[in-house]
């Protein structure tokens, strides 16, 4: 059985995909599947459900300067 996968087109800001681009490069992913492991992530969050944290993640705060307290 082939793997179904919906392809769509996605626009973003170019400073947006540079951040987007790093971050898959540090998790050693595809920026496909970071876009793709996020949005899972975002959707498990929105049903209520406590997302599969995946491989280690560095955290370092996001694009927008969130950091994690102590």
């Amino acid at each position: 059985m082939m793997d179904k996968r919906k392809s769509f087109l996605l626009r973003m800001d170019p400073e947006l995909w540079a951040e987007v681009e790093a971050w898959a490069a540090a998790e050693l992913r595809s920026v496909n599947g970071q876009v793709e492991y996020l949005l899972r992530q975002a959707v498990a969050r929105r049903r209520g459900a406590v997302p599969d944290p995946g491989p280690a993640r560095s955290d370092t705060g996001s694009a927008r300067g969130k950091q994690r307290g102590p």
